[in-house]
């Protein structure tokens, strides 16, 4: 049996790799568009952006420096110039798709940066796996713009996961019509009929306003805005005025305000605070009648 060459033997110490097989590398090089690892096998492996991450104009020179180890998928052995094509974001979507599947049967709240606002809603990316969230399940109201949301952190559930149609639908407005439901049940615990609250006016329409009181809208109707006739509530109120109110029936959850009660109220009270500083109240009329104490 001849000896074998030094390159012989070298070369049979290297191991073979087959497609689909995942491996540990080496960093030995990074540039900003692709991450050059040893693998044990005869040729390096190459890992581009595009196999990295599904972000966009990721810079690889500031996920990885030479020296550190990961775990890899193998694309290709041979590329047709000798080269190992790896990729890091199919392995991690694999792992990824368990996560959200866990995530899905658990009903479990997940929170993920929004990649790319696009026309129908916006897409998300969770381990490496793309969801979408339709513009219809982004919030509990109606959003003509969805720009606002483009980098931000948003919280979701998983509606819908099919892996083989790669179909993975997030869902927040559930979350927001439960924080709010929440919110509405301890404010109608706190609050009665005669107490006077501080909103902030949520819309207005030819017949009123609705006013935001901290967990619930109540209604202002026209007729209780002032003893005078209102013609058109939109001339007296705009969106985002602060209102402090009367809350003159609770029904529910439908609570009705009132500001000509509130109105009737101030009066008096300026009223009887005149009257006290000028001595001109009898003495059968004295404060505890006044307020019914």
């Amino acid at each position: 049996m001849s000896e074998l060459t030094f390159e012989q033997m070298l070369e049979e110490s290297l191991k073979t790799i087959h497609t689909g097989e995942v491996v540990e590398g080496t960093v030995i090089d990074v540039k900003p568009e692709e991450i050059i690892l040893n693998i044990g096998y005869k040729s390096d492996g190459i890992l581009t952006r595009n196999e990295y991450t599904n972000e966009p104009n990721v810079d690889l020179t500031t996920v990885a420096k030479p020296g550190d180890t990961m775990e890899v998928k193998v694309l290709k052995v041979n590329d047709g110039e000798g080269q190992v094509i790896l990729t890091y974001k199919r392995l991690a979507a694999d792992r990824g798709n368990k996560r959200i599947e866990e995530a899905f049967n658990s009903r479990e709240v997940l929170t993920a940066k929004v990649a790319q606002v696009l026309e129908g809603g916006l897409s998300v990316i969770m381990d490496e796996v793309r969801i979408f969230i339709p513009a219809s399940l982004v919030s509990d109201t109606y959003e003509k713009d969805l720009n606002k949301y483009a980098g931000q952190e948003i919280q979701f559930v998983i509606s819908e996961y099919n892996p083989k149609r790669r179909r993975y639908i997030g869902d927040r407005k559930q979350l927001l019509v439960a924080e709010k439901a929440e919110m509405q049940r301890k404010l109608l615990e706190s609050i009665q009929a005669g107490d006077v609250v501080e909103g902030v006016v949520k819309n207005v329409t030819d017949f009123g306003a609705f006013i935001d009181i901290g967990g619930a809208d109540g209604l202002l109707h026209i007729s209780e805005m002032s003893w005078g006739r209102v013609e058109n509530p939109k001339k007296v109120f705009k969106v985002g005025d602060q209102v402090k109110a009367f809350i003159k029936e609770i029904s529910g959850t439908k609570i009705a305000l009132s500001l000509i009660i509130f109105q009737n109220l101030h009066i008096f009270f300026i009223t009887l605070n005149s009257m006290l500083r000028n001595q001109r109240i009898y003495p059968a009329l004295h404060l505890p009648f006044f307020i019914g104490v």
